[in-house]
């Protein structure tokens, strides 16, 4: 059932809604709600103008988010942003993607049980990158917090999975993590694992040496220890 109320959509790209619906926005609007949305306990109107508006005198950047806020303050015909004393925060209300797939990732991080069916969903929402094309400084640090949580969450659902011998949502769980950080080992052990587990030795063969060679031509560095272990055996056979 759509949701019949304002929603903004972070993950894979920006979008306002209102009842299921996109809803156009200038670009210093779509800033501002973005920007409240990384932040749910509000900002002081002074940090947000400084935030998004770095490189204009305090005078342009306060003009610039009084704009924003005209025009972003509803979606639809809805409240999106409400004031409370200096700060602005977004309306309880306002449903945000990002918060939802932060609680599914926090859930799978402290062991919380999840059936196979339930984990599509999870992995869907993990999978999302946080505003991809957007290079605003403000950014960065929030960019880099939900990619490190998700691939932990990622990581950490596939090895339940693959405990829980349900080998083909652990592998394409572990697949995930990798598609987000090729470099980052833990998943791709993971894949071998899997693959061991099922008795696939030439695949498992096979994926270990595929990421020997990406990482010796990316980094000129080689697997570590822990993961050779796991196929040291294969290799001598």
């Amino acid at each position: 059932m759509a949701w019949n109320g304002a929603g903004i959509e972070l993950l894979g790209g920006f979008e306002a809604s209102y009842a299921g619906a996109g809803v156009p926005l200038p670009v210093g609007a779509r800033h501002l709600l973005a920007f409240l949305a990384l932040h749910g306990d509000g900002v002081l109107r002074s940090t947000a103008a400084e935030q998004l508006w770095p490189d204009c005198t305090r005078c342009r950047a306060a003009a610039n988010l009084r704009s924003a806020l005209c025009q972003g303050r509803r979606i639809g015909s809805v409240a999106a942003i409400e004031n409370v004393g200096q700060r602005l925060r977004l309306t309880p209300s306002t449903r945000v993607d990002l918060h939802r797939a932060w609680t599914k990732a926090r859930q799978v991080l402290s062991g919380l049980s999840l059936l196979p069916a339930e984990c599509d969903d999870v992995v869907n929402d993990l999978c999302g990158e946080l505003l991809p094309g957007w290079e605003e400084r403000w950014l960065m640090l929030e960019r880099e917090r939900w990619d490190q949580t998700r691939l932990h969450a990622l990581e950490s659902l596939a090895q339940r999975l693959k405990s829980e011998e349900h080998y083909l949502s652990a592998l394409q769980t572990a697949l995930a993590a990798i598609e987000i950080d090729p470099v980052r080992e833990t998943a791709h052990r993971i894949v071998v694992e899997v693959h061991m587990a099922e008795g696939n030795v030439a695949s498992a063969l096979k994926s270990y040496q595929h990421y020997r060679a990406f990482l010796q031509r990316e980094l000129n560095v080689a697997p570590s220890p822990m993961m050779t272990r796991l196929v040291q055996n294969l290799m001598c056979t």
